[in-house]
């Protein structure tokens, strides 16, 4: 059969649609980022608590007293470890999303029922919605619309659609044909026996549609954290990335909680709404008897009482804080103005962001900061979403986003180097000392070394350089993972004193961690080692000149950089700003040296 180049015919058509159709694509975004901002200024907005208790309220007029105290004490529990803030960013991005897709998928599904040709056709197209990858939607998402909550927000539209379409028609098609028959019998016109009939009878089952809708949109969180819209989502890619099982955990539970809440708040609403769901509150309702108190349920009235107290005091009490604000510390250059930096949780790009992120502010400058994979971060930086990154690897580890975004960037300098990229194994592991010592070895290493994204340009060298210089093809095979994945392999070995053989570079703090060997390379096949650069859209020096001049200058030694990564990990999650305060603080005079104030 002859090669299909359907990839290079989605390419062009990505191209085209770039080239010609990009104010489309900034209307699109402009509007999805405004109702996302709203939704989440409201739910993000005051204090936690009082957040917890409007949302408290809620779930006690939905579902009785109990369910609203649980609700109460999920979300206090959220607060108190410290992720309310990336709550509520998911919350926010969840029912966006999901409002949007039901007020499609309703049409669509309607449709579907009153046409057999449409259900036809609509089949095939919600098959590919929700069986494609959903990681396949982000990569045109950020082409087109830059990181940020957007592409999150579209992908999961599209993930979650086909259930709401396909329930709402299910349950009109299971609308008894008797009913239909008899009102129009009577001379009820279409339009009358749709909203009058057949959505009221097919109301369950288009709630549990909702339900699902909801429940998928959650699940996307962590796939949209990895486009940069933050959230709940962001702290499960971190903690993957970083092999943080603590962090891990900690937003495993947030989420589940919200999943929680939500789940039960649209079960109870769709008994709300449906005369047969409230012929069946009522009937269990009757049956509490002495539990009766736990299922009460306040007054609609009682309950919106409740919510608006809770939200004005909630807003008078963010109006008295903003008034209380200080003026930032240390000099102001940057008068206010706003610097969005992304990083790839790599440590020294961690450790290095919120060090800027620290300067930057005592200097007077506003942050934002996104953690990316390296191809959304390149693409953000390149469209000008985001204006610069540290931790730039050249020029082989990052070669091909170089390649592709290189005449849109603008390189600031490189700030460490030379590193250097190295096969690794655990200094138990006797007799391999070099890469010419894996030759024959490969029974020891279950014929594999443990590789890292296959994007990574250190996977090019190795699979088409390091491998044939030493002989090693066909005795063993690399196994592309992620970096998180390689750490965990090694972990395991070690802790099982069992051979392996991993791809890892310096700087890293495993080194530290670990006891470990890099093997030698006498034939050079690695290459020269390569440098750290800072990397910025094309028109940094230009918006930001007085903070390009300190980043031309911007240079850690390799005591530095291991001991700021240390601080770094030993602050935990949600502190590394906070940590490398205290890092600054233990270096006299280095931030004047970074960041001088003329």
């Amino acid at each position: 059969m002859p090669r299909i180049h359907f990839g290079d015919w989605v390419e062009t058509a990505v191209d085209w649609l770039q080239s010609h159709l990009t104010w489309v694509f900034d209307i699109v975004n402009a509007v999805l980022d405004g109702m996302y901002s709203g939704v989440e200024s409201v739910l993000g907005g005051g204090e936690p608590l009082l957040v917890a208790g409007i949302l408290a309220v809620i779930a006690a007029w939905l579902r009785g007293l109990l369910p609203g105290v649980l609700a109460f004490a999920g979300l206090a529990l959220i607060d108190s470890l410290g992720l309310w803030d990336d709550a509520m960013d998911t919350l926010s991005l969840v029912l966006v999303a999901a409002v949007i897709t039901v007020v499609l998928a309703l049409p669509l599904g309607v449709w579907a029922a009153r046409s057999r040709r449409v259900s036809a056709q609509l089949r095939p197209v919600l098959d590919v919605m929700q069986t494609m990858p959903a990681f396949i939607y982000l990569i045109p998402g950020v082409m087109f619309f830059g990181v940020g909550t957007t592409p999150g927000l579209l992908a999961t539209i599209i993930f979650a659609m086909p259930p709401g379409v396909r329930m709402t028609e299910l349950g009109i098609r299971q609308v008894d044909g008797e009913l239909v028959e008899a009102a129009e019998a009577f001379g009820t016109t279409p339009r009358d026996i749709l909203l009058r009939v057949q959505l009221p009878l097919a109301l369950p089952t288009i709630m549990a549609g909702v339900n699902q809708v909801i429940m998928l949109a959650l699940s996307m969180v962590v796939i949209g954290g990895m486009a940069g819209a933050g959230g709940l989502g962001e702290q499960v890619y971190s903690a993957i990335t970083q092999l943080k099982v603590g962090l891990a955990a900690e937003s495993g539970v947030a989420v589940v909680i919200l999943a929680m809440y939500l789940d039960r708040m649209t079960g109870a609403l769709g008994e709300r709404v449906s005369p047969l769901g409230r012929r069946a509150a009522a009937k269990l309702s009757a049956l509490a008897g002495r539990a009766r108190f736990a299922h009460y349920r306040p007054a609609g009235a009682v309950a919106v009482v409740g919510v608006v107290v809770l939200a004005l005091v909630a807003g008078g009490l963010n109006l008295a804080g903003s008034g209380d604000a200080e003026a930032g510390a240390g000099t102001d250059v940057g008068k206010g103005k706003r610097i969005s930096i992304g990083y790839i949780p790599w440590d020294e790009g961690t450790a290095t962001t919120y060090l800027w992120k620290e300067l930057l502010e005592q200097r007077g400058y506003e942050t934002d900061v996104k953690q990316l994979d390296p191809g959304p971060l390149y693409s953000g930086v390149a469209r000008g979403d985001l204006d610069f990154q540290t931790d730039a690897w050249l020029p082989t580890t990052h070669k091909a986003y170089w390649d592709k975004y290189g005449s849109q960037l603008e390189d600031l300098g490189s700030w460490y180097g030379p590193t250097s990229l190295e096969l690794t194994v655990p200094s138990y592991v006797q007799g391999i000392d070099s890469l010419a010592d894996l030759k024959g070895q490969g029974k020891k290493f279950g014929g594999k070394i443990i590789g890292i994204e296959a994007s990574a340009g250190m996977m090019g060298t190795l699979n088409s350089k390091v491998l044939k210089a030493y002989g090693l093809e066909g005795e063993y095979k690399v196994v592309s993972s992620s970096t998180s994945s390689m750490l965990a392999e090694l972990d395991r070995s070690i802790k099982k004193r069992e051979p392996v053989v991993v791809t890892l570079w310096s700087p890293h703090w495993a080194y530290g961690k670990y006891d470990l060997k890099k093997l030698k390379d006498p034939e050079g096949a690695w290459g020269e080692g390569e440098r750290i650069h800072m990397v910025g859209k094309k028109t940094f020096s230009q918006d930001f000149p007085e903070f390009s001049g300190w980043l031309k200058n911007f240079k850690l030694t390799e005591e530095q950089l291991a001991s700021l990564e240390v601080a770094i990990q030993k602050g935990g999650a949600g502190n590394e700003k906070a940590s490398a305060r205290q890092w600054l603080d233990a270096q006299p005079g280095l931030e004047d040296k970074l960041a001088p104030v003329s």
